[in-house]
């Protein structure tokens, strides 16, 4: 089977829209499961080391590398401290493991943004919006949670939603 140069060119740029979607398949995918693992795992305790297997202080590791060549995302050292939530927050949901009420503590997160717009009488920033909510005992989980508040706020700021963007990262009550 011989193909002209216009055929092949074609085709060639067919397969590399296909393997553009299978990459970002791919990335969705990995962005999920890592996910649901940190989401499962949890704060575990860590056994303090006897002084016979005591660790040299810090020892500097090779950075990982994932897939490509580039860097790995950098592993924290410890989890982070749990923060004491307050009366009628929602606890936040492993949405691997109960999608229903993951769902359910998003709509909460969103209901308690609009109470916090609401309050303020004016647009404001994610990052005031976050703040307010970790305030009033939510947690946002992710490695940036204003910007996957930001991204929950922006879904939300459609037609027909209870938010307005005002401008980058900055919303209001559609109402106003």
């Amino acid at each position: 089977m011989s193909l002209s140069e216009h055929d092949a060119e074609e085709r060639l740029a067919q397969l590399r829209r296909q393997r553009e979607a299978l990459d970002r398949e791919i990335a969705d995918l990995v962005l999920y499961l890592e996910l649901g693992r940190r989401l499962k795992a949890g704060p575990s305790p860590a056994p303090a080391p006897s002084p016979a297997e005591e660790r040299p202080e810090a020892v500097p590791a090779a950075a990982p590398v994932a897939a490509w060549g580039m860097p790995a995302a950098p592993v924290p050292a410890a989890d982070p401290p749990a923060r004491p939530r307050r009366q009628g927050a929602p606890e936040p949901v492993a949405f691997a493991e109960d999608p229903t009420g993951a769902r359910r503590y998003g709509r909460a997160l969103v209901e308690a943004a609009c109470a916090v717009l609401a309050g303020a009488g004016r647009p404001l920033h994610a990052r005031e919006i976050h703040d307010a909510l970790i305030g009033r005992g939510f947690a946002i989980p992710g490695r940036d949670p204003v910007a996957a508040l930001n991204t929950r706020l922006w879904k939300r700021a459609g037609e027909g939603g209870p938010l307005r963007r005002h401008g980058e990262a900055v919303y209001g009550l559609a109402e106003e």
